[in-house]
């Protein structure tokens, strides 16, 4: 959600923040804007829109390209609608001060109308300008220089932030502050320039060494110095942690695709390989996952797990909820981390919370952690990016190694947070002697043949893009689908809602009659998840009720299946696997019909409207 990037050392600043704002736009936003200083004058622009946009304002004005300063900013709106005025860069009332801000400010109103009795004059809607005002002002009561006005400033907020400042009186440096929202400071070679940006994307092209703020930090940025970090409420040093970025450039490019989906889509072979690649070694019967076996006695003796997380992380969840349950037979349940942190939940000492997360960056299930935390639950964290805040916050974790993935709508994420799930659950189940040694290696085998499986669905390209054809006008679509498919049911249709923006409804195929059987007539369509494993017959009667009823059915079956292929419109094969591998691959057809809907009506795919990446704030 937002985006930073920021520019000071010898190169011109304006490519670079520039590229770097081009670099964000996965992360959703609605408007832009860059700030630059020619070594006089700040020079703004910014825009409702597009980066494209922004870029169409400066292109003919090479005035505001000017300067070995700037920083940018992809705004998705808050406080304030989205416009040219809304947008960052803020100045101060002075004009001598900028910001650019990722979060919410949560006591904005009160601050405002301090400031207001104190004569300043507002231009926009948004907190952040509130937040500049105040930094100003703080800088001028206490003398001070703007490092310590900063710390002073922000130690009268409430709220999330991540924040890069800039003084045109001070024109050497950079303040850069974070609480909740992920802020990477890059470094170049002897302190010469340093990039700032949301993530390490913008600037992996410039340099491997980076540092991530920890919550509640702020570091002072000079050109020819080391970077100070303080603590914000204690004002204490810090050492600052120089890591070494794994991220490469070919990693953030499409590779010849049309589209960042598409192509992790297509990654998705790869992408589970890599996560079990060294933690399960199939021909030996052994699962080896150093976060699951230095604390093994927590899962073991545990009176239950609670798997939290949000959107398709969530839909995960629930497979992983029916895979340790029927593997390891333990105790799961799957909670909304936005529903979990603030219903005041039972939680106990005896209980391990499994925290899922894409970026390692949501809000809401990084205070669910704090809140598990607190109450002396063993935290386990599963989540994508190395360093990131859920990362750090858990107790013990593993990471997916599905590599960087830049479309909104997550689908290797998906995958991989599920193979990673599947794992756990094998391994308790073996700790536990749920399983046979046999049994596991059989398993493992067929676990192993799930990317040349997905390889070959992949090919089904074409038909899926003839379905889509027929059903991308629909208005309403049902999902339907039983036992460990039917996450797979609400994941399909989030798909389709994310990025085409038709409505659509995920169900456990027998609640079809507790209601949503009332909307089905001739111009509804319903996909229905029909694998010859798993109440293949319950779901076959239920896919003849809709039939009965006029329904156009899209079904997905195992390959040879015959039964199904009489009664429905349209049937997508998929590879013959394990029930409880199912969801790897009956998630394939659904992504790719989802991406071939959404091309059709000419939607963003990467960037659906109102969408963003990682959900920073509440």
């Amino acid at each position: 959600m937002c985006g930073i990037t920021g520019y000071i050392g010898y190169r011109d600043a304006y490519p670079i923040v520039m590229n770097g704002l081009k670099r964000l736009e996965y992360r959703g936003y609605d408007s832009s804007g860059i700030m630059m200083f020619d070594g006089k004058n700040i020079l703004l622009s910014k825009t409702k829109g597009k980066v494209s946009d922004l870029e169409a304002i400066t292109e003919n004005e090479k005035e505001r390209k000017v300067g070995q300063i700037g920083i940018g900013h992809t705004r998705w709106a808050t406080h304030g609608v989205p416009n040219d005025i809304n947008s960052h860069p803020h100045t101060s009332q002075s004009g001598n001060l900028v910001v650019v801000h990722n979060g919410i400010i949560e006591n904005y109103d009160t601050l405002r109308k301090e400031l207001i009795s104190r004569g300043y004059v507002f231009k926009s809607d948004t907190d952040t300008e509130v937040l500049i005002n105040l930094i100003e002002e703080v800088k001028k009561n206490e003398q001070c220089m703007l490092g310590k006005a900063v710390q002073l400033a922000l130690n009268n907020v409430i709220g999330a932030y991540a924040i890069a400042v800039f003084d045109q009186t001070k024109p050497d440096e950079i303040i850069v502050a974070r609480l909740g929202s992920p802020i990477a400071i890059g470094i170049g070679k002897e302190n010469s320039e340093f990039f700032i940006a949301s993530d390490a994307s913008p600037f992996i092209e410039y340099t491997k060494n980076a540092i991530y703020l920890e919550d509640e930090e702020l570091a002072i940025i000079k050109v020819g110095r080391d970077i100070k970090v303080r603590k914000i409420k204690d004002d204490i040093r810090v050492d600052a942690n120089i890591q070494k970025l794994k991220l490469s450039l070919d990693q953030i490019e499409k590779g010849g695709y049309d589209n960042f989906m598409l192509k992790e889509i297509h990654e998705q072979p790869k992408a589970i390989i890599d996560t079990y690649r060294g933690r399960m070694l199939a021909d030996q019967g052994i699962i080896r996952m150093s976060g699951i076996d230095d604390h093994i006695n927590k899962f073991l003796n545990a009176d239950r797990i609670i798997i939290i997380a949000c959107g398709t992380s969530w839909h995960a969840g629930l497979v992983g909820e029916y895979l340790i349950e029927d593997k390891a037979r333990i105790p799961v349940e799957v909670e909304y981390a936005s529903e979990f942190r603030y219903r005041n939940p039972v939680i106990t000492s005896r209980d391990v919370v499994i925290a899922i997360s894409q970026s390692g960056e949501t809000a809401d299930t990084l205070a669910a952690i704090k809140l598990a935390k607190s109450k002396g639950a063993f935290v386990f964290g599963i989540c994508n990016v190395v360093g990131s805040s859920i990362a750090r916050e858990t107790h013990a974790g593993a990471y997916t190694h599905a590599g960087p993935e830049i479309g909104v709508a997550s689908t290797k994420a998906f995958t991989t947070q599920i193979t990673v799930l599947t794992l756990i659950a094998l391994k308790l189940a073996s700790k536990k002697g749920e399983i046979s040694k046999s049994e596991l290696r059989a398993f493992m085998q067929e676990m192993k043949l799930i990317p040349k499986k997905i390889e070959t669905l992949l090919k089904i390209d074409d038909k899926v893009k003839e379905i889509a054809a027929v059903y991308k006008d629909a208005k309403n679509c049902l999902y339907l689908g039983r036992g460990f498919n039917f996450p797979v049911a609400l994941e399909g249709a989030l798909k389709l809602k994310e990025i085409s923006y038709i409505h659509a409804e995920g169900y456990p195929a027998a609640e079809m009659k507790h209601g949503p059987i009332a909307l089905i007539d001739e111009n509804m369509p319903i996909f229905v998840i029909a694998t010859n494993k798993g109440h293949y017959e319950k779901v076959v009667s239920n896919i003849q009720e809709i039939k009965s009823r006029s329904g156009k059915i899209i079904a997905i079956v195992t390959e040879g299946d015959t039964q199904v292929k009489e009664i429905a419109d349209h049937v997508i094969e998929i590879p013959e696997t394990e029930e409880a591998l199912a969801p790897l691959l009956t998630t394939i057809p659904f992504q790719l019909l989802s991406y071939h809907i959404a091309v059709m009506l000419n939607k963003n795919v990467d960037q659906p409207r109102n969408l963003a990446k990682s959900v920073t704030v509440e």
